[in-house]
């Protein structure tokens, strides 16, 4: 089955065209991995396929579904998502954050089995403000997942962590695709990619330009 498929995607910023006529599909239950210098385009297609910005010209399906119609809520309640920088609020601790993301979901996972998946059991009650930088994309991990999403985004997810905190993530990425979830993940870590990925797209100025 397939998870996402995008076909003659463009997305414009004036006369630069970000992402310029991709065409991609992506089976369910695999991580794909976007890879390209900065600019390439990773991030602006990953917000398009999240939902998150709307496309200049193309068409997005997503388990089945289209941006910009009634199912729109629906669709969003079976994604996750995990930005470069997340911003959570300082003074909300660890559980409180995670219940007020769990909120937002019919099915949410329990909270204590999100923190146990997320190494954080020992900071759900530390403030967001007082966490490190590692235990924050952890938080960010969790968050996205806490819902029970059926696919996983994750635009550079472990971008300035020590080794530790990488492989942490990684082992959660792994599991969560082993459960049957799809990812989609942009990196700059080639080590990433070989690690995480069944398959990769090579990205330059907007253009798919290898696969």
């Amino acid at each position: 089955m397939i998870a996402i498929t995008c076909s003659n995607l463009v997305k414009k910023y004036g006369s630069l065209r970000a992402v310029n006529d991709l065409n991609l599909q992506i089976e369910k239950g695999e991580c794909f991995g976007l890879l390209g210098p900065n600019g390439a385009g990773k991030t602006t297609t990953a917000e398009m396929l999240e939902g998150l910005i709307r496309p200049d010209e193309g068409a997005i399906t997503i388990l089945g579904s289209t941006w910009g119609t009634k199912s729109d809520v629906l669709l969003r309640e079976k994604l996750g998502v995990a930005l470069q920088e997340t911003e959570l609020t300082d003074k909300l601790t660890v559980e409180e954050t995670l219940k007020l993301f769990g909120s937002f979901y019919r099915r949410a996972k329990p909270t204590d089995d999100v923190v146990g998946l997320l190494g954080l059991r020992e900071k759900t009650g530390t403030w967001v403000s007082r966490l490190s930088g590692g235990q924050r994309q952890r938080l960010a991990l969790a968050c996205a997942l806490v819902g029970s999403p059926e696919i996983l985004f994750l635009d550079e997810p472990t971008t300035g962590l020590d080794p530790q905190a990488r492989l942490s993530i990684w082992d959660v990425v792994e599991k969560f695709k082993t459960s049957g979830g799809t990812v989609l993940l942009t990196t700059h870590y080639m080590e990433e990619a070989e690690r995480l990925c069944d398959r990769v797209g090579i990205m330059d100025r907007g253009r798919l330009i290898a696969l």
